[in-house]
């Protein structure tokens, strides 16, 4: 009979120690047995997954991509077997890849995480931050934290937070440049910009008492591919930037940033998205998480 789930705990035993000879002191087999299942695997699959030596093996590219996935489907058989022997109630655990921008991972999900793992100590939580657009499926990650329009439709994706965006400007800067009374100031001013494809370098505004918005072309010394980078721009006193306000809200309640041109804000939101997998049925882990993403998210902001 074909046991497959055997195999692969054999092969996470044996990536993860490093060595045939632990995994089956791990496992009570011998080493030769262990390098037989993960021989019968290889054979099966016609590549080679782990590269042995005298002393250790070591994975393989493809080992890796096996090791992932191997240790996903024994985790998802576990939470299958404790849902049924519980009653039906779900435990969530195992391995949850997250992804987000470093200005959110920094803002929300770094200092969330001791209350999320102190919910469910069962997960184990692998965070990565980066303002890259990745691939949920080349990287091999549960979830994404998203913004903007969503271009993915074999995804499936929660709205998270609706942030409004703003002009700010440091004290330093206004003191040395004065204080935008009008959008069409902002002719005289050194506004940054994005440098991303589907960025524009105009900015949106509306008349006070008028609901027609019109957009303004700016212009400065540099653009940037992050929010993180404008804001750091900004608070160095080097010009203006416009994003969304979870990136500065804290510094403009502390007094290090200004709001700017308030009067003329069009009410534009950036809209931050909960992206994942469409194919199968959400795993307890990866509900848990969105769910408690929703509560706290929401939560933080005024």
């Amino acid at each position: 009979m074909d046991n497959r789930t055997g195999e692969m705990e054999v092969f996470v035993a044996a990536a993860e120690l490093g060595s045939f000879s632990a995994a089956g002191r791990k496992l009570k087999l011998s080493p030769s047995a262990v390098s037989k299942l993960v021989t019968r695997i290889e054979d099966r699959l016609g590549t080679r997954l782990l590269l042995r030596s005298t002393r250790l093996v070591t994975m393989t590219p493809e080992g890796e991509i096996y090791l992932t996935r191997a240790k996903r489907i024994l985790a998802d058989i576990q939470e299958t077997e404790q849902i049924i022997t519980s009653g039906g109630k779900v435990v969530p655990r195992g391995l949850l890849r997250v992804n987000a921008t470093l200005a959110f991972g920094e803002r929300y999900l770094l200092p969330l995480a001791p209350k999320f793992l102190d919910l469910y100590p069962e997960v184990q939580l692998d965070i990565s931050l980066t303002d890259g657009v990745i691939s949920l499926i080349e990287e091999r990650t549960d979830i994404a934290i998203r913004s903007g329009a969503l271009q993915d439709s074999s995804l499936r994706a929660r709205k998270l937070l609706e942030v409004p965006r703003v002009i700010v400007a440091s004290p330093t800067y206004i003191d040395k440049h004065g204080m935008p009374k009008t959008p069409q100031d902002l002719a005289h001013h050194n506004c940054f910009s994005f440098n991303f494809s589907r960025s524009l370098n105009e900015w949106p505004f509306r008349n006070p008492g008028s609901d027609d918005v019109y957009r303004l072309a700016v212009s400065g010394n540099a653009a940037v591919n992050s929010g993180l980078a404008m804001r750091r721009l900004c608070l160095e006193g080097l010009g203006l930037g416009r994003v969304g306000g979870f990136h500065v809200e804290e510094d403009i309640e502390a007094g290090r940033l200004v709001s700017v041109l308030d009067d003329y804000n069009p009410g534009d939101v950036e809209v931050i998205w909960c992206v994942y997998g469409g194919s199968r049925p959400l795993s307890g882990r990866v509900r848990a998480y969105l769910d408690f993403l929703s509560e706290h998210v929401v939560r933080a902001w005024p």
